[in-house]
């Protein structure tokens, strides 16, 4: 008697061990170039983001364009078209008539001297009212934020009175005071609501292990909230850069003026060297620019530390 051989259904691959079949290929290999595939909202974000790009990036291109452009060529071109030939002549007037390094010089010192005093200013207040727990607490800290709601127009003619009683007209320290004042009410406000819900059982085990309050100010907070105080001083640096109406009041020396003061004299009421004006704004920008290259990196440490416990 024969027997019909019993043929095996082979497994599948899967289960065998063998190759897996080609979609659980595909689903590893794309896991393994990078996750999930996208979805329609995260294309349409990206989208968004790309074109936000492209208008920032647009003046400074035009900035790009116009800047190198004899006064003949911008008069007879459209802004969008590239220059004819490389000039220079813009740059090296704004350049040499117009005292621009000294003006650089006195943009860099406000705004550095700013970004560091209010930042100083900022952690010993927002430690006296978040940590000290002083009497009055919520309506300092309401104090400080209305400081910053105040026009700037109205500080012009009191500070005018008090900086030329005092003889700092035409000088840097009128505006250092001035915005250390205005920017520290701002740090104030933001560290004082960190420094609120900072952990006691850590003040009470320094306080007990004998450190003193300065002690604890230097090894303890300020190690903590580094990054927010990093971007602080990023945003004063840069606000303060870009001041006009304050310093206008206060600088009226060809030697005290900062470089948002020189450009503005380059627009006349009934003429403007508008190639001269685009040259100057291109080398204004510059140091903000490597500025934010230098500390991007702390600055993004700074955003995102808040977001990790």
């Amino acid at each position: 008697m024969t027997t019909t051989p019993v043929r095996k259904i082979p497994a599948p691959a899967s289960a065998a061990g063998g190759e897996p079949p080609s979609e659980e290929r595909r689903l590893k290999a794309r896991s393994r170039r990078g996750g999930r595939p996208r979805t329609a909202a995260e294309w349409v974000l990206m989208i968004l983001g790309v074109l936000g790009a492209l208008i920032v990036i647009f003046p400074i291109l035009l900035l790009l364009i116009n800047a190198f452009k004899s006064p003949s060529d911008y008069s007879t071109s459209s802004p969008l078209d590239l220059p004819r030939s490389f000039d220079l002549t813009g740059i090296q007037t704004f350049w040499e008539q117009n005292n621009f390094p000294r003006a650089l010089w006195n943009s860099i010192f406000i705004s550095t001297m700013v970004a560091f005093l209010a930042v100083i200013l900022s952690v010993l207040n927002s430690f006296a009212i978040g940590i000290g727990r002083v009497r009055g607490r919520t309506w300092l800290v309401l104090l400080f934020l209305m400081a910053n709601l105040v026009p700037q127009e109205m500080l012009f003619d009191p500070l005018f009175t008090l900086y030329d009683d005092l003889g700092l007209l035409s000088n840097s320290w009128s505006v250092i005071i001035t915005f250390v004042v205005i920017q520290s009410a701002f740090g104030t406000y933001l560290l004082s609501s960190l420094l609120g819900t900072f952990p006691k059982e850590i003040l009470e085990a320094a306080a007990v292990d004998g450190a003193s309050r300065w002690r604890i100010l230097r090894s303890i907070i300020v190690p903590v909230v580094r990054p927010t105080l990093s971007v602080l001083m990023v945003f004063f640096f840069i606000w303060t850069w870009n001041e006009f109406l304050l310093p206008l009041a206060f600088l009226n020396t060809s030697d005290s003026l900062t470089v948002p003061l020189v450009l503005e004299q380059l627009s006349g009421e009934r003429q403007t060297d508008t190639t001269t004006l685009i040259a100057g704004t291109l080398i204004s920008i510059i140091p903000t620019i490597i500025f934010f290259l230098i500390f991007q990196r702390t600055l993004t440490r700074g955003i995102t530390a808040g977001a990790v416990k």
